[in-house]
């Protein structure tokens, strides 16, 4: 079973680039293989690493309930929609990518969902790491996998609203079927000291602040000429930060 690393937080504060950017550095030091997993409707994860994305979950998902008949002839329900969803993963050399895509219409998934959620499971033990950047409320993650995630990073800029979202998210935790082992904020454009009041806010979450991103003005960069983030050399303010949260918060 691959070692799961999760990311959450409120939209806009940079939650999937720090995401692309643990998928650059488990790549880069060799710990490999790695599903990147986008489990955010607002996908965008792929578009961050250059990757053209044409068929998520969601797609298969929506056209299954559409015509549940039209599977093959001879075809068993079940490897038919295994096979589509085998289609739906992206591979590179050193990481594959699944995107979820859009959440459930009306009418009863039950059956689909069921599919889905045993691939999902089966699929996460061909990789040493799976890396899911989710949507704030982190439903995907308690359907998607066993609930067993091994670091839970809580993504905030530097921001009391998106510190109090991050608080907010870290309460949901008990009522979903989740078992974290550890968790702690990360706090993108953020200064080298981070203030009193926003410290005193990040106290009382009970979760220790793991690292700080600073602004790097080679993520615009990277942005506005739509390159990827893997590409970002060694020596971008962001990627430092990002290894060095890695290597103190989670012994992979």
């Amino acid at each position: 079973m691959s070692k799961i690393i999760a990311f959450a937080g409120k939209g806009g504060v940079g939650k999937t680039t720090v995401a692309s950017l643990v998928v650059r550095h488990l790549s880069s030091t060799g710990r490999t293989p790695i599903l990147a997993v986008d489990a955010d409707p607002n996908s965008n994860l792929g578009e961050t690493m250059g990757m053209n994305v044409t068929s998520t979950v969601g797609d298969i998902r929506e056209n299954f309930m559409k015509d549940p008949q039209g599977i093959p002839s001879g075809m068993d329900k079940t490897i038919y929609i295994e096979s589509l969803m085998n289609q739906a993963i992206i591979e590179t050399r050193n990481f594959d990518l699944l995107v979820m895509g859009r959440q459930e219409g009306q009418g009863c998934y039950c059956m689909v969902n069921n599919i889905l959620n045993s691939f999902t499971e089966d699929l996460s033990s061909s990789y040493k790491y799976m890396v899911v950047d989710n949507e704030a409320g982190m439903e995907h993650l308690s359907r998607r996998t066993s609930g067993k995630i091994d670091m839970l990073y809580l993504v905030t800029d530097y921001s009391l609203r998106g510190l109090r979202a991050v608080r907010r998210i870290h309460e949901m935790l008990d009522g979903l079927k989740l078992s974290v082992k550890k968790m702690g904020i990360v706090v993108t454009r953020g200064p080298e000291k981070l203030s009193d009041v926003f410290l005193k806010e990040a106290n009382e979450i009970g979760i220790p602040v793991l690292g700080i991103i600073p602004n790097d003005p080679a993520l615009l960069e990277f942005d506005m000429e739509k390159k990827s983030l893997l590409e970002l050399p060694e020596s971008a303010l962001s990627v430092l930060a990002v290894g060095n949260i890695m290597d103190t918060s989670f012994p992979y």
